[in-house]
């Protein structure tokens, strides 16, 4: 039987410059290539470095440590690997990216959205966030840095911040309002039609009264919610997004992806790590989705 190769779905660039698009379309072409030189030339030697992942904890703080750590096991995916991106959100400055890990690379569908900062047309900050639960809980415990050693930062103080005040003044506003319950302050960013959707909930609101009511409803519960605080943005005037974090929550990172329209959100999609919470706290989220 021949072999018939996968293509790689569609990615949505509509919110992407050019340069953002090339540059993310390299990143991803050469994970597939399964070739470590490939890979790793996407990645600056010139600038501070830091490559992480939110979900389990780990970072490489420079080129070498993560041509150490990739080199040997990117060769030993199989052929049908595939990494690709599903939708780019920003420029060549910065640029929220959501993308796919085939279940060939680690064992299972990985589904990610990423912040990643350029400098001279190549990666200097890129953190992955995932949801455990997603992936399986037992398989992300497993993975995950002991809690003693798990990243406080991403070295986000030395990338600086590279988004547009545009951008940035929507950012400070939700997350003001995420982090004081504010509801309605919250809803009041969004456009009439916006969607808001919740990845590692998956679960997606429709429209500005029923994204207010769900945030009002869960206000208690929210990993994105009350306490949290802005880590880093990155995007252009027209969309990205932000980290957040929230050290003393059960949930202490974490990440949101926004699409904006004349400066008003018409997108917001986020992911989080459920693997760290319980059946009964998600049920409960679950629970405020429904409307009375």
């Amino acid at each position: 039987m021949s072999h018939t190769t996968t293509v790689d779905p569609a990615s949505d660039i509509s919110s992407a410059t050019p340069e953002a698009v090339a540059l993310v379309t390299s990143l991803f072409r050469d994970k597939t290539s399964r070739d470590p030189g490939r890979f790793l030339a996407n990645f600056s030697q010139q600038h501070p470095l830091t490559v992480g992942d939110g979900t389990r904890g780990a970072k490489f703080s420079t080129w070498p440590e993560l041509a150490t750590a990739v080199t040997p096991v990117i060769p030993t995916w199989p052929p049908t690997s595939r990494a690709y991106a599903t939708k780019i959100l920003g420029d060549g400055r910065s640029a929220m990216v959501l993308y796919v890990d085939s279940p060939e690379m680690f064992g299972s569908e990985i589904r990610l959205i990423a912040p990643i900062d350029f400098r001279d047309g190549k990666i200097v900050r890129q953190v992955d966030y995932w949801d455990g639960r997603h992936f399986g809980t037992a398989t992300t415990q497993a993975i995950r840095v002991p809690q003693d050693q798990f990243a406080t930062e991403f070295g986000e103080a030395a990338t600086g911040e590279q988004a547009p005040a545009a951008l940035r003044d929507v950012v400070s506003a939700l997350s003001h309002a995420f982090a004081t319950g504010d509801s309605a302050a919250a809803a009041a960013l969004f456009t009439t039609d916006a969607t808001f959707e919740d990845l590692t909930l998956h679960v997606s609101i429709t429209g500005r009264l029923a994204i207010e009511g769900f945030l009002t409803r869960s206000r208690e519960l929210l990993p994105y919610g009350l306490g949290t605080s802005v880590r880093h943005t990155v995007g252009s005037a027209e969309a990205g997004g932000y980290e957040w974090t929230r050290p003393d929550g059960p949930v202490n990172q974490g990440v949101i992806a926004l699409e904006l329209q004349q400066s008003r959100i018409a997108r917001l999609t986020t992911v989080w790590d459920g693997s760290v919470v319980d059946d009964p706290t998600l049920i409960a989220l679950l629970t405020s989705t429904l409307e009375h």
